[in-house]
């Protein structure tokens, strides 16, 4: 039965890696893709954007329905169609359906996460819940380690074809351990959706839910021209392009556990603290980005803090929606992504108006707004607190 659970646990966190490998990976690539279909790179930039954009908006809605859903069946076919779109972007020839193969799986992206989560969760006992929800979410921290960096070295070394037949593979074999671990889990008891929306009253929720856009569209704004920056100013080539997303991904681990203990502490001082150590490294990049040495320095510990931002978004967003978890973690998916698709379309505009050097600049005044964001809840949770203990 343990052994059950655990290769089941492995094929989720597996589908969860495959998913931000086949999402985030092409972040890698999109030099090769302006090189392949002749376009600029805010146009590649679409292939970003538009997954992200479909993700923000689908999420919580699509994430309702299959609540009433068989899980295993959702999941296969998310999965399934994950391994479909890698196929598509290895063999086509036109960009316009390459954008479209980007549209159709992302639909499914927020109904897999939040089911393989809700998956995870309901095969333990409840005093195991958190474990098994971070085992499945660590595909996501893999997924940058691994995933990204595979996916631009087998561009570089062999071919696109190749990078996106290797995200193929891995869906593949993800539903293969889903198809034969899981079993038929029809739902026989769902929270209404009333109660599910009934967490968006909450004003709270609302300021949480702009602080994680943005601190998203921060990021991505940077990083999704990720390996644009390091081949224009830094002047990097593809392969070691790849070897600096590899340490960009491997410190994202050290950094889960780094912030995982930050916000432990002190969730409030790491939140306040965490636009302001993010904005020095832009800094850092901006002035060092010219100069091989530094910029390998500062893509180490660019990547540690980029996890923190994923890790203290999601903690703050499910300390306002702890009510519907299920709920919760769509809301964070979906507008983790809308940032993701604003930050992309900034960071396009900006290298096209002023080049790739002033690229993070568009990180650093995002930042800025996210702190004073940040600066105004802490106000006003401290503010309640106190009313609380007068009454």
């Amino acid at each position: 039965m343990k052994n059950s659970y655990s290769s089941l646990i492995f094929f989720l966190a597996l589908g969860i890696f495959g998913i931000i490998t086949t999402e985030m990976g092409m972040i890698g690539v999109l030099p090769q893709i302006t090189q392949k279909f002749h376009i600029s790179p805010s146009e590649a930039g679409y292939l970003v954007s538009a997954f992200a954009l479909i993700v923000a908006i689908s999420g919580p809605f699509l994430t309702l329905l299959a609540s009433g859903m068989n899980r295993k069946a959702i999941l296969l076919s998310a999965i399934l169609m994950f391994a479909v779109s890698n196929l598509v972007y290895a063999y086509t020839t036109s960009f316009e359906v390459m954008l479209a193969f980007r549209i159709v799986p992302a639909f499914f992206h927020p109904v897999f996460f939040s089911i393989a989560l809700a998956t995870a969760a309901s095969l333990v006992p409840p005093e195991k819940i958190g474990k098994a929800v971070t085992q499945v979410m660590a595909g996501v921290t893999v997924g940058f380690a691994f995933g990204v960096p595979i996916t631009s070295y087998l561009s570089t070394k062999i071919s696109l074809e190749a990078a996106f037949l290797f995200g193929a593979i891995v869906s593949v074999i993800a539903f293969i351990g889903i198809l034969v671990w899981l079993p038929s889990m029809p739902v026989r008891e769902r929270m209404s959706f009333g109660k599910q929306l009934g967490i968006l009253r909450k004003p709270q929720l609302w300021l949480t839910i702009l602080i994680v856009a943005v601190i998203f569209t921060a990021m991505s704004s940077v990083y999704s021209y990720f390996a644009e920056y390091l081949g224009e100013v830094t002047q990097m080539n593809g392969t070691w392009i790849s070897v600096m997303l590899m340490i960009f991904g491997v410190t994202m681990i050290a950094g889960n556990f780094l912030f995982g203990y930050f916000l432990n502490k002190s969730m409030t001082k790491t939140v306040i603290l965490f636009p302001l150590v993010y904005a020095v490294i832009y800094l850092f990049a901006y002035h060092g980005g010219s100069h091989f040495g530094p910029m390998a320095i500062i893509v180490f510990v660019w990547g540690a803090v980029h996890s923190g931002g994923l890790i203290l978004s999601q903690a703050l967003l499910m300390t306002d929606a702890q009510e519907a978890p299920e709920f919760g973690n769509s809301l964070f998916v979906s507008f983790s992504n809308v940032g993701i698709t604003v930050g992309t379309w900034i960071g396009g505009l900006f290298i096209s108006r002023w080049g790739a050097h002033q690229l993070v600049w568009s990180g650093i005044m995002l930042l800025a707004l996210a702190f004073i964001l940040i600066i105004i809840k802490t106000a006003i949770s401290k503010s309640q607190v106190e009313k609380a203990s007068m009454n």
